[in-house]
């Protein structure tokens, strides 16, 4: 007899406003010593479409935050898993930032989003214990395996986890690689049980710290000269960022895969982080390199959202798993049995994945 760990609902958010590349045209764009860019932004742009497949983004409302996108993604999940949320005994909800109000660029972070998620579900229940996990975008797997981690030691028989992220309001509208940054939220609900054929069958977690990889996403001032330099806005290292995740990411694919005991050719969709979808087709490609098999399409293993969501951190993987379960989104569909790889990679920088059987 063994405990099993099965997603039984899932829930996401889209904020309403629709952010079109087009929105950039007008700001003033620097680099990363503050001088402004010899192309004009139609080119800026136009480039930042080619490499990234970003068109538009969605952006929250200015009466939203960050926990409010959060509980309406967990209640999505909640009514579809179909539970009393008073069953609960562990919400975990991750994130970068906190609440931000608009207009504002101070975190909001007492209490813990989770408890904030729990307060707004209206969960009375003192033993569904609640907690931020704070990992960057690996934040959402990060959280599904540290709940995992809690039912497999017998500490919870239901957990609700939740990424939710509002990047909009801790943005450089003059870096150029603001434009990749949106807002969202998704959910999953778990529950533990006995000899279940859903579960998850395998893990990998890395985190590399070494040759200044721990700070190629952190906080820094404004790009552009004569801001406030105490103002502390998202800043990543694209290119060395790209790089990194494409030596490093199958291969923490791969120990996922290894650690389940399942071969590359058995996974019928791969849930990847949409952090760029160059950088996601490569890495999907490398990986089944390492298995010397070659994919023709990679859009029809793993589905995309980048597009037209954008990249909201924590959120990405959790929301493209709603819309393929609810919607068959892109004519992706899942079936019981089906075996899934989910993945993401970000600041730390930290590389994580795990095997699921639907």
């Amino acid at each position: 007899m063994s405990i099993s760990v099965s997603i039984i609902g899932t829930g996401s958010v889209l904020p309403d406003q629709i952010v079109p590349n087009s929105a950039f045209l007008g700001c003033d764009f620097y680099d990363e010593k503050g001088q402004p860019f010899p192309h004009s932004n139609e080119i800026i742009i136009q480039k930042f479409e080619e490499i990234t497949e970003i068109r538009e983004r969605r952006w929250a409302n200015p009466e939203e935050l960050c926990s409010t996108l959060g509980t309406r993604a967990a209640a999505h999940a909640l009514e579809h898993a179909g539970i009393d949320p008073e069953t609960l005994d562990l919400i975990i909800v991750t994130h970068n930032f906190g609440d931000l109000a608009f207009g504002s660029r101070h975190t909001d972070q007492m209490p813990t989003l989770a408890s904030r998620v729990k307060a707004g579900l209206g969960i009375r229940n003192p033993n569904a214990v609640a907690f931020d996990v704070l990992a960057g975008c690996p934040g959402w797997v990060q959280s599904v395996l540290t709940a995992q981690s809690y039912m497999l030691a017998g500490h919870a028989k239901r957990a609700l986890v939740v990424g939710n992220e509002m990047l909009s309001r801790t943005l450089d509208v003059h870096d150029r690689d603001s434009m990749i940054f949106a807002d969202g939220a998704g959910a999953v609900v778990l529950e533990a049980g006995e000899d279940n054929p859903s579960n998850i069958l395998g893990r990998a977690m890395q985190t590399y710290t070494s040759n200044d990889t721990a700070y190629y996403l952190k906080s820094n001032p404004s790009n552009k000269p004569g801001t406030d330099p105490k103002e502390m806005l998202i800043k990543m290292k694209g290119r060395k960022i790209y790089e990194f995740a494409l030596r490093h990411v199958p291969d923490g694919m791969k120990a996922a895969l290894d650690n389940a005991g399942v071969h590359l050719s058995e996974i019928k969709k791969i849930f990847i982080h949409q952090a760029n979808a160059k950088l996601d087709h490569a890495v999907i490609e490398r990986l089944h390199r390492l298995y010397g098999m070659k994919v023709d399409h990679v859009d029809a293993i793993a589905p995309m959202s980048i597009q037209w969501l954008g990249n909201s951190s924590v959120a990405t993987v959790p929301t493209l798993l709603d819309l393929v379960v609810k919607t068959q989104y892109q004519g992706h569909k899942i079936q019981r049995g089906d075996l899934l790889l989910f993945a993401s990679v970000g600041a730390g920088m930290t590389i994580n994945a795990f095997v699921y059987r639907w």
